[in-house]
């Protein structure tokens, strides 16, 4: 690789892999991209394994930061310091973990004094500085989901930190599904045992959270948005499509809604929710129903139902950029058809949990189902992801959940 030995030096202490970019590629990364993709690469100094830290130069040879290398991925060095004095080795890594547990405990205090919620996001990835790491509270227990084979070598200092920042009494080691596929992730990663459950506290009431398995069952970046969605749920019809474990309607049962109904595909799901209710007892009568949501949309606009309230938390619609056009045509006809069930004054908590499908977009797809109904549909408030998932204002990939508050006359 052609780098003067005055940049090298400057890049100090640093690994033996080192990489060159292309001419004009570094442009992502001078803004803030902790990503480095393999069609930017013009040269490698050098071969090793997935997890080998290495540094990132642009084609003149400057330093641009220092990261983990993947020899066979699209994604082929997840940036994760800037700072040429900085090695990425076990102590920086370290380091970040007690600094990412520091943050969430500013927010939600020590464990001692967890009360109203002891379930949030410890590890975000980039926003924390950990590209392709995520680990979550759930009371006692700290599941991790690990989605580059670049943390393999890594995993047991990332198990032993958590463990000593968190205090927790294990670590459950889960690999994102479409990473196995994609960079060669194994399936198992060891860690510890899971228990088939674990009851967690948010908000005040009390959930299940099942820990064995690819999902918990249990979102929490809508924590917040759950008991902003609740305080409309007062004397109110409420219908809750995707409806999944039920969290949305414990909530809007408490916070005094007059009747509650649920759909979706997932029968497990649907037991679950059933099963928070009984964990959480109130008089409002809830009713759940398994079912295809855009069908039951479809049907309840024939038979002429209606509600006061209707929450749309659909899963990802948009999962590769080809995709946006169809996903967005997809979040406009199930908005149109909630739009068509409220009432007048009726209100819309729709949401969007696709990462490649920004704000902007979201409104455009809700403002088009507000056209076609011939409705007026004004937003009163816009949602987003709790403080435990932040977003960096240089990787806007991060914002992904986004959410809007209507009021349909």
């Amino acid at each position: 690789m052609n780098m003067t030995a005055t940049k090298q030096d400057e890049a100090q202490p640093g690994p033996s892999l080192r990489v060159r970019l292309k001419p004009g590629r570094e442009k992502p990364i001078l803004r803030g991209s902790a990503w480095v993709f393999s069609g930017a690469l013009d040269e490698v100094d050098g071969a090793a394994p997935a997890g080998t830290p290495a540094d990132v130069f642009d084609y003149a040879g400057d330093w641009l930061g220092r990261g983990l290398w993947h020899p066979a991925a699209d994604l082929s060095v997840r940036l994760l310091t800037r700072d040429p004095r900085e090695e990425v080795n076990e102590a920086f890594f370290r380091r970040q973990i007690r600094q990412s547990v520091h943050r969430r405990h500013r927010l939600f205090g020590p464990p001692e004094s967890w009360q109203q919620t002891n379930a949030f996001r410890l590890v975000f990835s980039e926003a924390d500085g950990l590209s392709g790491l995520i680990a979550d509270q759930y009371a006692g227990k700290v599941v991790l989901q690990v989605s580059s084979k670049v943390w393999e070598p890594w995993l047991a200092v990332v198990r032993d930190e958590l463990l000593a920042a968190t205090g927790a009494s294990g670590v459950v080691m889960r690999t994102d599904a479409d990473a196995v596929k994609r960079e060669g992730l194994p399936e198992t990663l060891g860690g510890d045992a899971a228990p088939e459950s674990v009851r967690i506290r948010e908000n005040g009431l009390t959930f299940e959270v099942a820990l064995a398995g690819q999902k918990t069952g249990f979102y929490l970046d809508q924590r917040d948005n759950r008991r902003k969605v609740a305080a409309y749920a007062r004397d109110r019809d409420v219908l809750s499509a995707y409806c999944y474990t039920g969290a949305f309607e414990v909530l809007a049962a408490h916070a005094g809604a007059r009747s509650i109904r649920g759909w979706d595909s997932s029968a497990p799901a649907l037991a679950q929710a059933r099963r928070h209710h009984e964990l959480n007892p109130h008089p409002v009568p809830v009713v759940y129903e398994e079912a295809d949501v855009p069908q039951r949309l479809r049907l309840a606009r024939d038979q002429r139902e209606s509600w006061d309230l209707i929450i749309l938390d659909p899963p990802r619609l948009v999962t590769r950029r080809e995709g946006l056009d169809k996903g967005l045509r997809a979040y406009k006809d199930i908005n149109l058809l909630a739009i068509k069930l409220l009432r007048p004054g009726g209100i819309l908590a729709t949401f969007s949990c696709s990462g490649l499908v920004d704000m902007a977009e979201f409104r455009k797809a809700v403002g088009w189902a507000a056209q076609d109904a011939a409705r007026a549909v004004r937003i009163v408030e816009c949602l987003g992801q709790p403080a435990d998932h932040p977003v960096p204002v240089e990787m806007p990939e991060c914002e992904y959940l986004k959410g809007l508050v209507c009021v349909v006359d």
